[in-house]
């Protein structure tokens, strides 16, 4: 299972063919389930054109979107405490990072750097 985090999103909305040839792959192949969080939806609302809106949307629409709890909101926190000053970590990614491992996700992000707390098995590697 597969969380997309907001780049790989904002590839896909943009008609990126390799980002949605990977994306079928994972579907296809590995019959993997993909999901959000409402951090994604927020980040991809907060730099959303108008003209962009219905498609945007329904896309969204059609990935689960995971619950953000108390177990979440302690393991980011923690997150925080770690990487915020030393590696500039944002309450954002350290969301992402917690609905990652709480969930046992693998994350798809074309920025690893942004997750410092997460190790090399914690990604989704791409395809091909």
């Amino acid at each position: 299972m597969i969380l997309i985090d907001s780049d790989i999103i904002i590839w896909i909305l943009r008609g990126d063919r390799n980002i949605k040839e990977q994306m079928e792959e994972f579907i296809k192949d590995i019959n993997e389930k993909l999901f959000i969080t409402p951090i994604q939806i927020t980040e991809i609302y907060a730099g959303l054109k108008e003209k962009e809106r219905i498609d945007t949307s329904l896309f969204l629409e059609t990935l689960p979107c995971l619950e953000i709890n108390d177990h979440v909101g302690k393991l980011a926190g923690e997150y925080l405490n770690l990487y915020r000053k030393s590696c500039g970590l944002t309450l954002a990614d350290a969301m992402i990072a917690a609905c990652t491992k709480i969930y046992n996700l693998k994350l798809w992000t074309l920025n690893k750097k942004h997750y410092p707390m997460l190790g090399k098995n914690d990604f989704m590697s791409a395809v091909g």
